[in-house]
């Protein structure tokens, strides 16, 4: 036995939690299914594999060029507006692709906002053989890379801070003109953080539920949904989440080894901070109009788009009970913050005064559930509790205990939790490993405890990390869809599932006022942690 046990045992715990949903769905090969998986096999799956892969792969080519771009222009040049780009382009973090899903269709379908524009500009006409129908494969491509391209661009941008002005003088000294050094030196250097936003990228992309199937598009994320809710098949639905499970953990496992090549220790005294180079006139028109073009696509447009329903559409205010919505929302962001992050702390505490190596592995395991998709996390959780709940009933003569995980505020903040533990656990880690041990060696020579040392001394250095964490856990619980709507308790309803559930009915300008709060209260977290999350010390 070990001398820390709680620690131990703690770690334990929370692997075996994350590691139910990635069992259940691993051993559905070893169960029996309905017919529907061989019908499925001989129609529908290679086209959601086919689908899966073409979004995935169109997804990643736009945020790249998105991220790059953007990135490199706030990073290097000094231009009208630029520090204001450079927060601004993540707002699009509030917008999750579901909702830019609605704004496209609102805007570009018949009748609708582009038809009402062209119409009050140029005058009573027929303009709907001219306006674009953007849906399908191309919608959900552009709803998706809108959202997800701030990942690439966050990361790349610290990046390219971090590349010592020696860099680009090299280049000069080599002869190279500034195009050649930025593909040549530059961008080459800031792989490992750029591989690194498009893993993220792809697992995001690979998880989402909402937006595919808003425009119909069959992936394997909405066959798992559709198995289970269409067919009454969890056997199925587990099945085709191996399939996606097996790409989200190839992704998952490219995104940690890019981690491991980045550096992201201060620069030393031989570094010397970029030199931006100051555009002004004709010169600044270049970045100036992409890094406007592309906040103005991915942030000003959808949320125009709400307003604008929710002005000429009144009416649904009245039908929509907006203080409940927001109570129910900020109970689970709070709930599940405060859960996350105080189990966080525990383990990453157990970890340092323990010093071992089992520990360490039980925690580097619990912080895969990062890698499971909500959709995937959500069927495998009822599958499990269903299982387990027949099991207690027939051998032990227990109740039923899936009303106490399935259709509950705990099962949601447990699901939560297995999502985003990984989220809490790593930026904790992060700050400890600046805690030097001979701190904690004076604090026990001046007679504090263990317990002492961590409430006096870890906890007031971490608290700054927290709240950044807090706020970032609570920014992915706002936006979550499908775990959400899955595991929620009856007629409890999110800024998520409400936006959902209206814009499925067809009802888009009722989706508008949830989807509006969502981005406002998104935006709020956003904001608040911009200022950490875009520090040249970050």
């Amino acid at each position: 036995m070990t001398k820390y046990n709680i620690w131990f045992f703690g770690s334990l715990i929370v692997a075996a939690v994350v590691a139910m949903p990635i069992i259940t769905v691993f051993s559905s090969f070893f169960t029996e299914t309905s017919s529907y998986i061989f019908i499925l096999k001989e129609t529908f799956l290679i086209d959601y594999i086919f689908n899966s892969i073409t979004v995935l792969f169109f997804v990643v080519l736009l945020t790249l060029i998105l991220g790059i771009f953007s990135a490199y222009f706030v990073s290097f040049y000094d231009f009208p507006l630029s520090k204001f780009f450079s927060w601004a382009l993540i707002l699009s973090f509030a917008v999750p692709g579901y909702i830019y899903a609605f704004s496209i269709i609102a805007f570009f379908e018949n009748y609708g906002t582009a038809f009402s524009l062209l119409t009050f500009f140029l005058g009573e006409n027929n303009y709907n053989p001219i306006i674009p129908k953007i849906d399908g494969l191309i919608g959900a491509i552009l709803s998706i890379s809108f959202s997800l391209f701030p990942y690439v661009y966050v990361l790349t941008r610290a990046s390219f801070y971090y590349q010592s002005n020696n860099y680009i003088e090299v280049g000069k000294n080599l002869g190279l003109s500034s195009r050649e050094t930025f593909f040549r030196i530059i961008l080459p250097s800031a792989r490992p953080a750029i591989i690194a936003g498009l893993a993220l990228v792809s697992m995001e992309c690979l998880s989402d539920f909402g937006t595919v199937s808003f425009f119909s598009v069959n992936t394997l994320t909405t066959g798992i949904y559709n198995s289970w809710l269409s067919f009454d098949d969890l056997n199925t639905a587990n099945q085709i989440s191996f399939i996606l499970l097996i790409f989200i953990l190839l992704l998952f496992s490219i995104e940690i080894y890019s981690r491991k090549e980045a550096r992201y220790h201060q620069p030393g005294r031989g570094f010397k901070p970029i030199t931006k180079i100051k555009l002004t006139g004709k010169k600044s028109i270049i970045p100036i109009f992409i890094c406007s073009l592309i906040f103005l696509l991915s942030f000003i447009f959808p949320v125009s788009q709400m307003i604008y329903w929710t002005i000429k559409f009144p009416k649904y205010i009245q039908d929509i009970d907006i203080i409940k919505i927001n109570l129910n929302t900020l109970i689970l962001v709070g709930i599940a913050s405060a859960f996350i992050v105080i189990i966080s702390l525990f383990i990453n505490y157990g970890s340092r005064i323990s010093k071992s190596k089992i520990l360490d592995y039980l925690t580097n395991f619990s912080i895969s559930g990062y890698a499971i998709p909500g959709v995937i996390l959500a069927v495998a959780f009822i599958t499990f509790f269903s299982n387990l709940s027949d099991f207690l009933s027939h051998f032990f003569n227990f109740k039923s205990i899936k009303g106490l995980f399935i259709g509950s505020i705990f099962g949601l903040i447990l699901a939560y939790f297995i999502r985003f533990f990984s989220l809490s656990f790593n930026g904790i880690r992060s700050s400890y490993e600046k805690i030097n041990n001979s701190i904690d060696e004076s604090a026990y020579l001046l007679g504090y405890s263990k317990f002492n040392t961590f409430f006096k001394i870890h906890v007031p250095y971490l608290s700054t990390n927290v709240i950044l964490i807090v706020l970032l856990i609570s920014l992915e619980v706002i936006k979550e869809l499908p775990m959400t709507m899955i595991l929620r308790p009856f007629n409890f309803e999110t800024f998520a599932t409400q936006a959902y559930i209206y814009a499925s009915q067809d009802l888009l300008e009722a989706a508008a006022l949830p989807s509006l709060f969502l981005i406002f209260w998104a935006t709020i977290l956003i904001l608040l942690s911009s200022r950490y999350i875009l520090s040249k010390k970050n």
